[in-house]
């Protein structure tokens, strides 16, 4: 739980109404379903620094693994820090400037999208033809409190550039390991947020598939469109956290109507809830089914998401309109955009120095190029406009 206060807007209960006991019995049956599976554990490498192989082999096989006591206690406090600024920085609505102090809101005056409010207990993209029309069904949208606040913020794009200790985390050795491991060591990034999850408060996200470039490619396999990291701080659990429908990675495009029509209900009944204590670091599969419910618990869920891409899913191929603007993405447009990764390196080594970097192959050679300085963090402004959405 919060060890600093992050001001989270104080409102009485509310459930699924009448919904409420299959709700109860749904997230007690699927934390059983997820801890019983083989895909949980610290990461763990050979004596010549390869991932174990077990890992990849869970990986593969469920299209997500939770990688258990990745970040300690210290490293969380610079986090927690930095989330209880930006929650503090957040405009009052979507298209706000400033925020409860009256000062300019976090994001004012940057181009590329920054923190994105929703209604409470809201789904905002279920059913709309809204991110490529990727979420086609709504989710159930419990009664939201009497007290709520009007709109409460759900996830910030372009969040390294808010927080030191966000871009410090980015660069992980062990992380940026497990994503050399996956997508080879031309692995470039693909786009970074911090969502929220509010007490009482929190929106749904319904079900759907990351991907949307690549489902005709005769070159399409479960690792196409690449994979998302998701750093709890707090942790997170069936009532809070992201569900996933494990092996649905290796489906190809799912027809997620004909799911919720078959059950009856937005209950995926072979869904599991990731669940994680404070550190933990998911990898989860973009290709996978995978939703989240409206939060009703009185636990706050905080995840820093980071994702990486295979270059040849991404290099000379022209995509976006959800996190970017429609790009090419070639060779100097992944450069350009994994510099975030060699700036973070660096700020990493000088905030932890008896630890050892990651070693990013791509820009090594100029790895005296990308030092964490004033230059640099002038450098990193608006740097999510340069995504890579595939």
């Amino acid at each position: 739980m919060p060890q600093v206060n992050l001001n989270l807007p104080d409102v009485l209960a509310t459930d699924f109404g009448e919904d409420e006991a299959e709700m109860t019995r749904y997230r007690e049956e699927g934390t059983a379903r997820a801890l019983a599976m083989d895909n949980r554990g610290p990461i763990c490498f050979d004596d010549d620094g390869k991932l174990d192989p077990a890992i990849l082999d869970a990986y593969w096989k469920y299209g997500f693994y939770v990688f258990t006591g990745v970040v300690g206690e210290e490293e969380r406090k610079d986090l927690e820090l930095g989330v209880a600024d930006a929650l503090d920085r957040m405009p009052l609505s979507p298209d706000g400037k400033v925020d409860k102090h009256g000062r300019p809101a976090l994001g004012a005056g940057l181009k590329g999208r920054g923190p994105r409010l929703v209604k409470p207990l809201s789904d905002p993209l279920g059913g709309t033809a809204k991110n490529h029309g990727r979420h086609p069904v709504k989710m159930l949208e419990p009664e939201v409190p009497a007290d709520a606040p009007e709109w409460v913020m759900q996830v910030t794009l372009g969040s390294l550039q808010h927080s030191e200790a966000f871009l410090r985390l980015y660069s992980h050795p062990d992380l940026l390991a497990v994503a050399e491991a996956v997508n080879g060591p031309d692995f470039t990034p693909f786009n970074e947020g911090l969502w929220v999850k509010h007490p009482r408060l929190g929106g749904s996200v319904a079900w759907h598939q990351d991907g949307w470039t690549h489902w005709g490619s005769a070159d399409l396999d479960c690792g196409t469109h690449g994979f998302n990291f998701m750093t709890q701080l707090y942790g997170c659990d069936a009532a809070n956290g992201l569900w996933v429908v494990p092996g649905s990675h290796d489906m190809g495009k799912v027809d997620i109507v004909s799911l919720v029509g078959a059950c009856g209900s937005d209950r995926l009944p072979d869904a599991v809830p990731l669940i994680c204590a404070p550190g933990d670091t998911a990898i989860v599969n973009r290709q996978a089914v995978h939703g989240s419910f409206a939060n009703t618990s009185e636990n706050i869920r905080v995840t820093l998401n980071a994702g990486f891409h295979r270059r040849k899913s991404v290099h000379n191929v022209t995509s976006g309109g959800i996190h970017n603007p429609v790009s090419l993405y070639d060779d100097a447009y992944i450069s350009r955009r994994a510099r975030m990764i060699m700036y973070a390196i660096d700020a990493r080594r000088q905030h932890f120095p008896d630890e050892t970097p990651f070693t990013y192959v791509p820009l090594a050679d100029n790895a005296a190029d990308y030092l964490w300085n004033t230059t640099a963090k002038a450098d990193i402004r608006d740097y999510n406009l340069m995504d890579i959405g595939i």
